[in-house]
């Protein structure tokens, strides 16, 4: 038992579960966060955080990232996997997750919330296609073209003045007459002469072929329609507010009608030993500082109920201390350079790099020109790190600029057109672990439906290297191909491939393309991958 038993599970890696783990690990409780997507949470999609004290400025990504390090630090343990449902029956609580049972005494619940769709005409089957939810990830698709915004709260605000880098005009389209946000945040918007808003408005449809063509929104006071037509597409961003992230606690009876949790004034559901932090509960401020602070509040009163159990049952979950570097690897880590890798970078890279089983072989296919040059460099820097890696360069101007793994002299059916650097990074090293082995852990479920493919299946994925919610989908799609000898997945920077871009009329990232054919755009997870193959 003492091997799959934790004191705390926390369910949700965003900004309140991460401060959880780093309280409950510093106080040395045996803590495991538990992640579906991306640790970082809903900040990661936030291209620029202001507000946070002490922090003048920093991306949502970086802060996120600085937090899952700080607890892991401190000896907090990460899990990627879906939480499927809790039996918390007993002293001893059971976490049901798509990788197997885990034990704990208590669970901290911080899933966050997540952009729900409006539900109008058209919505969803223009979603990639003009339709989109991120500014970050797909404003600059919008390039010399109107665009417009739904909603009427902080994000609607706030992304409306970063889409007017991009588009020639935004209309904000609110349901309610004024923002609902603080007047700091909506004051550029109404200072911004790029910027116009239409109060007490709603999108009655959209219409189109390909993309967007036509949009009819109406004044919900006086019922009047107005249609608003172009024929070179634009865009339409919709920031609607968030759904809580609760269905798999919703047999347990701790939610409200909107699925929110219902907390005490310590985070403390209506059942002993679970507490909840952050976007999940009822509030009235959503943001990263009051999650901080719910998670704080929480921890602190898990540790007091995790003593008491740990007293009641004689349990003590194995707690082990973070090793820490000799002095000796840190002077070599302090010598060491790189033009190309952050010092955070180069630890990330070692720490993959020494786990990486078989000796991986990168073909590179350049021609005479500054991305070539770019990605050979790039790569060439990378090989230096590591005797596992050996690069093989291939002079092609028709399939230039690209990188292709192989492993055993066999072609692992994962290759990059382009240069996997910015949010592709991490992605693209999970790729030749992943290849090399012995790889992310894999459920047996998936693993069985990974084993049933048995025709040839080519996913074509479409980024950017600036898109946050790329990388999901990237390393799910790798982890497929790098466990089937019939799938291959070949990922394109699609800012250097305009003509997929038009072939597939792609107006949001990530993009996947599944035999040339089948088109879906979002992230999704290796079970939703499988799904639309087999579609």
């Amino acid at each position: 038992m003492n091997e799959n038993m934790y004191d705390v599970v926390i369910v949700g890696g965003g900004p309140a579960g991460l401060t959880a783990a780093i309280y409950l690990a510093r106080g040395c409780y045996r803590v495991l966060v538990i992640e579906k997507e991306k640790f970082g949470g809903q900040i990661s999609l936030t291209a620029e955080v202001v507000n946070y004290p002490g922090i003048e400025q920093i991306s949502g990504a970086q802060l996120g990232e600085q937090m899952r390090r700080q607890a892991q630090n401190f000896g907090a343990e990460f899990l990627l996997a879906t939480v499927d449902s809790l039996s918390v029956d007993g002293d001893i609580k059971t976490i049901h997750t798509s990788k197997g049972k885990i034990l704990c005494f208590g669970i901290l619940l911080a899933t966050g919330a997540s952009p729900k769709m409006i539900g109008f005409e058209g919505e969803k089957e223009f979603k990639g296609h003009g339709v989109a939810y991120c500014a970050t990830c797909d404003g600059e698709f919008f390039k010399g073209k109107e665009v417009f915004v739904v909603g009427g709260g902080f994000a609607a605000a706030e992304e409306s003045v970063f889409l007017t880098k991009y588009a020639t005009h935004v209309t904000i389209l609110m349901r309610k007459s004024e923002f609902s946000c603080a007047k700091a945040v909506a004051q550029p918007v109404y200072e911004n002469e790029k910027i116009t808003v239409l109060p007490n408005t709603e999108v009655v449809k959209v219409e189109g072929r390909d993309f967007l063509e036509k949009l009819t929104y109406k004044n919900n006071q006086n019922g009047k329609e107005t249609t608003f037509k172009d024929t070179h597409g634009f865009g339409v961003f919709v920031f609607a507010g968030y759904e809580p992230a609760t269905s798999f606690v919703k047999e347990l009876n701790i939610t409200d009608e909107r699925g929110y949790i219902v907390t005490d004034r310590t985070q403390k559901t209506s059942i002993d030993g679970i507490y909840a932090a952050g976007d999940v509960c009822i509030k009235p401020l959503r943001q990263v500082v009051t999650a901080v602070g719910d998670a704080g509040l929480a921890a602190t009163e898990l540790e007091k109920y995790v003593a008491a159990m740990e007293k009641k049952t004689g349990i003590k979950p194995t707690f082990s201390q973070p090793e820490k570097p000799s002095p000796a690897k840190e002077e070599q880590a302090k010598k060491q350079d790189s033009s190309l890798f952050t010092s955070d970078m180069l630890s990330q890279l070692h720490t993959v790099f020494s786990k990486m089983e078989a000796p991986l072989v990168l073909k590179v296919y350049t021609k005479n020109d500054a991305l070539s040059n770019e990605l050979l460099s790039y790569l060439l820097e990378l090989s230096r790190l590591t005797d596992k890696i050996t690069l093989e360069e291939i002079k092609d101007e028709q399939r230039a600029p690209l990188v292709e793994i192989y492993k055993n002299g066999e072609y692992s059916g994962l290759a990059f057109h382009g240069v996997p650097g910015g949010h592709e990074f991490t992605s693209f090293i999970l790729g030749l672990y992943n290849v090399s082995g012995p790889g992310q852990s894999v459920s047996e479920d998936v693993l069985t439906r990974i084993e049933n493919i048995k025709t040839q299946t080519s996913l074509q994925i479409l980024v950017s290297l600036s898109c946050t919610m790329c990388p999901d989908l990237v390393v799910a799609a790798q982890r497929i191909a790098s466990l089937s000898p019939y799938v291959c997945t070949e990922i394109y920077d699609i800012n250097h491939f305009p003509d997929l871009k038009d072939k597939y009329h792609v107006m949001s990232v990530p993009c996947m393309v599944v035999n040339e054919d089948k088109v879906s755009f979002g992230k999704k997870n290796m079970e939703e991958i499988l799904d639309f193959i087999h579609k």
